[in-house]
Formats: structure tokens, C-alpha cells, sequence
């Protein structure tokens, strides 16, 4: 059975994001997946360029010009066997790339994917505004306070070191309470909290299908929702399909996250999404898909 505590709460507040005002609820935000890696799952790191900041630019310009709302930056694989880096690499990957892209877009609010608070550090000082923590549920809150600290949002992904569960879904929407008041109580204002159910992370491919049911449920938790499905495995195992041809399954999860008013979805393809979710938001919340955060100048 799924707890349900008090009914759905109302609307969360619009949040600052660097340059931009996001209005939860209006509609499907996309935000664009960079990773200044060698070995990402999806075959798309940009270490492997010979020179990782120039080609960022170009690809972020690229998904600017297709309608991304947000762009996520990170140094360190997270896929199953990934190859863990020390804070400094993971600084010299990152920071490069943010100033960079930064500079060619400073218009676009920028998120950096780390668990690292000496990372997070860095990457808000080279122009990042969002610390995205693939390890939000865990006790420590030293990342939430370097977020408190610079005044950054924070998103708090669930994860598990072991995918077992009694009850999937009562569970990581306990896991997610506990993670917003732990980050409350370091320092984070509420409204500056955005959630995510940790699809892949902590959970096997059924568990990651029974999220896609019940993704509705993560409205009662009373932040805004973002959701990673882009080209995962789980996707892989239910077509039979490599990471490169996982495309339609995953504007499949975007239309169903639009559908359940999920705030974020984060991807690679952002054209392909983009457009999936406005055609979705004009069926499930009447937006015509030519509403834009401020300062887009879109």
C-alpha cells in the first residue's frame, strides 16, 4: 500500500535558477544532460574530443537552440561499475566546462551533477547555479550546506547501495522526507529543494517500471519533481535495445512524466523531448508549448 499523508499539497513556490524563474506546474522543463566524462553509458563524453570545453559550447548551444530549459554538468560517470575520480579530476574536468559554456550562454542556468562538496564549490564559482546530488538521501549534508551556504538550489536524488525494498514506493518517498528536512535543517530553504525519485539508482528494472507508475505520488512530497530515464538500461532490457536506440522509449517516459506533472525531465536528446513534452503539457495541462521560463529570451 502507498501512504498517502494529508492529500497533495498545492503548487510549489516559482524558483530562482541562476538567470531564470522556473513556474512549477505550467508546464514540462527540459533540461539537457552535458557530461565532461570519459566512459558516460550513453557513449556521449565529451573527454573524448581534444578539447572538451569548445566542443561543450557547441553542444550546449545546440540544445539551447533546440528548447532546453536547464543544462546538467558532471565529471564523474555514475553507470553500474563506473570508474571513481578523486574531487581535483573531477574539478578539472568540470569547471572548464562550465566557464565555458557559461560564457557562451549566460542566459542558461546551469546545474552541476556531483557528490563532491569541494566540486560543488568550484563548479558555483565558475557559474553554475544548481547543485544536482546523486546521493541526496544520504545522512551526510555537507553538499546541502555548501548549497546553504552559496544560497544554490539543491535537487535530491534517491539511491540505495542495495536495490531492497518491502514497499518501493512508501520507501523512497520516506527516503526523500528524511532527505528534505535533513537539508532544511543545514541550512537549505524549502523552496529550494527539487526532487527525484532516482530512476536506475538503487533499484532494478522492475522497481524503475513501478516508479513510471506511481510517479504522481512524488507530488505529495510538496517540491517540484525531476526525473532521469534518458537512454537507461532499464529501457535497454524491456526493448532489447543499446544505449544509442533508446530514444523512443524514453519520449515514452517523457510524455508519461508530463502526464503525472513531473516538473523536470533530464536527457541527451533535447529536441526529440522537448517536443514530446509540449505535446503532452497541451493535452494534460492546456499549455499550447510556447510557454518559456524568464529570461530565456526565447
Amino acid at each position: 500500500m502507498i501512504r498517502r499523508e494529508g492529500g497533495m499539497p498545492g503548487v510549489p513556490r516559482p524558483l530562482q535558477i541562476g538567470p531564470a524563474t522556473f513556474r512549477w506546474g505550467e508546464r514540462t522543463y527540459v533540461m539537457g544532460i552535458l557530461n565532461a566524462t570519459p566512459d558516460s553509458f550513453s557513449g556521449d563524453g565529451l573527454l573524448g574530443d581534444r578539447d572538451p570545453a569548445a566542443a561543450a559550447v557547441v553542444r550546449a548551444q545546440a540544445m539551447a537552440a533546440d528548447g532546453a530549459d536547464i543544462l546538467d554538468i558532471g565529471g564523474e560517470s555514475t553507470r553500474p561499475g563506473h570508474e571513481t575520480v578523486g574531487a581535483g579530476e573531477e574539478i578539472a574536468r568540470v569547471v572548464p566546462v562550465i566557464e565555458a559554456v557559461r560564457a557562451a550562454l549566460p542566459a542558461m542556468p546551469i546545474s552541476v551533477d556531483t557528490t563532491k562538496p569541494a566540486v560543488a564549490e568550484a563548479a558555483l564559482d565558475a557559474g553554475a547555479n544548481l547543485v544536482n546530488d546523486v546521493w541526496g538521501v544520504a545522512e551526510d549534508d555537507t553538499l546541502s550546506r555548501v548549497a546553504s551556504a552559496r544560497r544554490a538550489p539543491v535537487v535530491l536524488m534517491h539511491n540505495r547501495t542495495e536495490a531492497r525494498y518491502a514497499d518501493l514506493i512508501t520507501e523512497v518517498l520516506d527516503d526523500l522526507r528524511a532527505a528534505i528536512e535533513r537539508a532544511v535543517r543545514a541550512g537549505v530553504e524549502r523552496d529550494a529543494i527539487i526532487v527525484d525519485p532516482g530512476f536506475g539508482f538503487g533499484k532494478t528494472p522492475e522497481h524503475n517500471l513501478d516508479l513510471l507508475r506511481h510517479l504522481d505520488e512524488f507530488r505529495q512530497l510538496g517540491r517540484p519533481v525531476l526525473l532521469g530515464t534518458s537512454r537507461k538500461s532499464t529501457l535497454g532490457k524491456v526493448l532489447d535495445l543499446p544505449a544509442d536506440q533508446r530514444l523512443e522509449a524514453t519520449l515514452a517516459t517523457t510524455a508519461l512524466a508530463a502526464a503525472a506533472s513531473v516538473d523536470i525531465v533530464r536527457v541527451h536528446d533535447v529536441r526529440e523531448n522537448v517536443r514530446a513534452a509540449r505535446m503532452a503539457d497541451a493535452i494534460v495541462r492546456g499549455d499550447d508549448g510556447r510557454t518559456t521560463h524568464e529570461g530565456d529570451g526565447r
